[in-house]
Parts: structure tokens; sequence; C-alpha cells
């Protein structure tokens, strides 16, 4: 009987591991709000590279569910870039971007934290976003996990 109720319980205990999903990369793309829209919309941030205190809207303009594709590549420093391919939706969202906040920034959030910030300066139609740097191996690992690579051979 005691033999049972153990297997009951290690069962009971390993189920949470045995069903939970493997963890996927995250990418956010929060456009720079204004301060006048409050707490509610816009959040403050110090941009990371001009070191500007900014707004950014809470709600992303682009998240990893519209990509639908990466290319990694090594950077200088030791550091790694990306090429990230966009599906429809998120061409669509980055071509409206670029069309209606030119002159204002963009950050660039991987895995919860800020890699880089894009100025909009030009329409940006091809649905590519490139990152010059920033990232890390686990980011790349995990860009790995989540979408395929681009001009990769599809796996049958």
């Amino acid at each position: 009987m005691t033999r049972a109720l153990a297997i009951g319980l290690l069962l009971i205990l390993a189920a949470p591991v045995a069903l939970a999903k493997p963890k996927k990369c995250t990418v956010r793309l929060h456009a720079q709000g204004n301060e006048n829209d409050g707490s509610v919309f816009t959040t403050p941030v110090t941009t990371p590279i001009s070191g500007k205190n900014i707004f950014i809207e809470k709600i992303p303009t682009i998240s990893e569910h519209d990509v639908s594709a990466y290319r990694p590549y090594q950077a200088a420093g030791g550091s790694f870039g990306v090429l990230l391919q966009l599906d429809e939706h998120g061409r669509l969202a980055l071509d409206t971007l670029s069309v209606e906040r030119r002159g204002s920034t963009v950050l660039v959030f991987i895995d919860g934290r800020i890699v880089t910030e894009l100025l909009i300066d030009r329409r940006v139609s091809d649905g590519q976003i490139f990152i010059a740097s920033g990232l890390n191996a686990a980011d790349i690992a995990l860009m790995q996990k989540t979408w395929p690579e681009i001009g990769a051979k599809k796996r049958k």
C-alpha cells in the first residue's frame, strides 16, 4: 500500500514538469509613447544607447508571434546580432509603425531585457528587423528552439 502511495505521489509531483512547455524566445518592440497618456498606457524608460529619458507604450507593437524566421551572426565584441523576418501581420505592423512614428524611438526587448533602441528614420516595408548586436549565446539558442533559420532547409 505504501509503495502505491509513493508511486502516486511521485506521479503527481512529476506531472507539471513533464507537461511544461519548453521555454520560447520572447521579442517585443515597444514604440515611444506620449507622457501625457498616463501610467496606464506608458512607462518611463532610460534608453540604453542614447541615455534619453522617454516614455514607451506598455503594449508592444510587434511581438514574437509576428516573427516567422531568424538569421543569427557573430557581432564584434563577442556578442551576437540577428535578422528577424516577420510574418504578414508583423510586416504590416512594422510598415505602419515606420510611417506613423517617423522620428521616434523603438526599444527592442529580448527575453525581458532591452537589447537595443532603434530610431525610425525611414519607411520599412520589407518585414525585416535588424538587431546589430547585444545578444548572447543563450538568446540565439532560444531563437533556434522557437523559429526556423532564414534559408535553412525544412526538416522532414
